[in-house]
């Protein structure tokens, strides 16, 4: 029989060695099992052993055991742990929090709330806008956003058209857009265009284009159009009523017919001339010479002659008209009589319009409309200077561009004078009839304050700059309580503070008085100087009325609306 001592012969009944077996020593290895194993094994039935097989080559796995039995070994007997190991918390005692309150005041002070590149909310974009806070619709888009984008652009462009600013253009576009639920868009704006960009996510982007190649002088047209964004944002209107409501408007004629327009250049040109201390018989010239202006504008336009030649034979028609009377010996001030009819030529609202957009963060539109405003204020130089060489070449004598006798009225009579111009604008720019009168003040309390200014002794640049600034303060609050943009409301107001009468010193130094070239350059830079200071207090005083505008409803959507 074989030796029942083999790994797989475990099962086998034992039996009595063989005397060579005896004499052969038994060799134990760590594996094989031991005797009294051999003898369990032997008195358990056959069926009822389950081989146990282990490699011989792979020891057992004791360190695998001992690895998991540690920890709990260590959870249940802190105590065991030996002397020379290194002291450890235990898991149940909280680090101390004495210090917690210091470092997040210290977490504060040194690290932002957000993020510093996080992106901003487009609808965050009408903070301070007369849409700010709208309602915005939460159900998603229209059926076709097309439609909106469509909708959005047509808006833009009549706006553009009417003389709205870039920032007033684009917080119209994101309260439209945001109000008829389409929140994935990104506004452009040029000098001449407006560019639309619908990207929402996992669709395919849409971008439409709209080109602005006219203008018109329709205030009351602005007036309704911030009326219907207003009501828009307030999410009381449909988007076909919106379209609707915006076809009537472009459709709709302005509030005077053009006859009117006309004797409003020439009551405005006799006011002014009173103004600056033209007599009687000056503000009747300035009031013929500016109805001839408008008359040969309007046929200028209809030959389509550029802007620029435009202006510049109008201002030569006014200083050569008043050169003339003059050398007939009428006892006028001729300097005055061009100042009346210059003033309208001015680029008044374009250049009150480039200053808030380069203020408010429209560079290229600021540039473009600089840029043509400059070049209306070269028309306007350029005439004045080649009427004055055709003067001289005619025989007029040499006028006297210092005289100047001053206002010969009293100031309410100057107040009134004033009321009465503004309000003459007012009607060549085509404002809505409700707010004639009220724009008619805003420019006498800032008249109010100027010749205060100038009475206690404020320099000719800083007197027309602060009036300015209250002129702009209470345009936004008079405009928005009336449901109308700043702009239509100061710009009439602000034209009065204009220097005229150093304009054409300027260029009658400049052109024939050889003595005085380097005086007529710093005047007309002075002038300048002024200009861009009135348009500047203009858009500061603007801004410092918007925290005495946030309780209008026509200015901030009512919180509540939203919730």
């Amino acid at each position: 029989m074989k030796d029942g001592t083999g790994p797989g012969d475990g099962h086998s009944p034992t039996t009595n060695p063989s005397p060579m077996a005896e004499s052969l020593p038994v060799i134990q290895r760590p594996f094989d099992p031991s005797d009294a194993e051999k003898e369990k094994l032997a008195a358990t039935p056959r069926s009822e052993v389950k081989p146990k097989i282990q490699p011989a080559s792979r020891p057992p796995r004791a360190p695998k055991v001992q690895q998991k039995a540690a920890p709990k070994a260590r959870q249940r007997q802190p105590g065991s742990r030996p002397t020379d190991a290194l002291p450890t918390t235990p898991r149940a005692v909280r680090p101390d929090r004495s210090n917690a309150a210091a470092r997040n005041m210290l977490r504060r002070l040194v690290q932002g709330e957000a993020p510093p590149t996080q992106a901003m909310s487009i609808v965050e974009r009408l903070a301070g806008s007369p849409y700010a806070n709208p309602m915005v619709q939460a159900a998603g888009p229209d059926a076709s956003v097309r439609k909106t984008l469509d909708f959005a652009l047509s808006l833009a462009e009549t706006m553009f058209r009417y003389g709205a600013g870039a920032l007033e253009v684009e917080t119209s576009i994101i309260a439209v857009t945001a109000a008829f639920g389409v929140d994935h868009v990104e506004v452009d704006i040029t000098n001449q265009s407006v560019v639309l960009n619908y990207s929402a996510k996992d669709q395919t982007p849409t971008t439409v284009l709209r080109v602005v190649r006219s203008w018109t002088n329709n205030y009351a047209g602005l007036t309704a159009i911030h009326q219907l964004v207003s009501d828009i944002a307030d999410g009381g209107v449909s988007r076909p009523e919106a379209s609707q409501r915006l076809e009537i408007i472009t459709r709709r004629p302005k509030p005077f017919p053009r006859w009117m327009v006309t004797a409003a250049f020439g009551i405005f040109a006799a006011a002014i001339v009173g103004f600056i201390g033209g007599g009687p018989l000056g503000s009747l010239l300035g009031l013929g010479s500016c109805i001839l202006v408008d008359l040969l504008s309007r046929q200028l336009g209809k030959w389509r002659v550029p802007e620029f030649f435009a202006v510049a034979t109008s201002a030569g028609m006014v200083t050569l008209i008043a050169m003339l009377f003059w050398w007939l010996e009428l006892p006028i001030a001729p300097s005055l009589v061009v100042v009346g009819g210059i003033l309208l030529l001015l680029p008044t609202g374009r250049l009150v319009s480039a200053t808030q957009d380069a203020i408010n963060g429209f560079p290229v539109t600021a540039a473009g409309r600089y840029l043509s405003a400059v070049l209306v204020f070269g028309g306007v130089v350029s005439g004045i200077a080649v009427a004055l060489v055709v003067g001289s070449m005619i025989g007029i004598p040499p006028l006297d561009i210092l005289q100047s006798p001053g206002t010969v009225y009293p100031w309410p009579v100057v107040a009134v004078l004033v009321f009465i111009a503004v309000a003459m604008i007012c009607v060549s720019e085509q404002t809505d009839v409700k707010l004639v009168v009220p724009t008619g003040l805003v420019g006498v309390a800032g008249y109010l304050l100027w010749i205060s200014l100038v009475n206690a002794g404020v320099g000719y640049r800083l007197a027309p700059a602060l009036a300015a600034v209250l002129i702009g303060g209470l345009a936004r609050i008079v405009a928005l309580r009336m449901g109308a943009p700043q702009l239509v409301v100061a710009v009439p107001a602000v034209m009065f503070l204009y220097p005229g009468l150093t304009i054409f010193r300027s260029m009658y130094s400049l052109t024939l008085d050889p003595v005085m070239v380097n005086d007529g350059a710093i005047g007309l830079f002075n002038a300048l100087t002024v200009i861009l200071a009135i348009a500047g207090g203009v858009v500061l005083g603007d801004n410092l009325a918007r925290p005495f505008t946030q309780g209008l409803s026509s200015n901030e959507r009512q919180r509540s609306r939203r919730r």
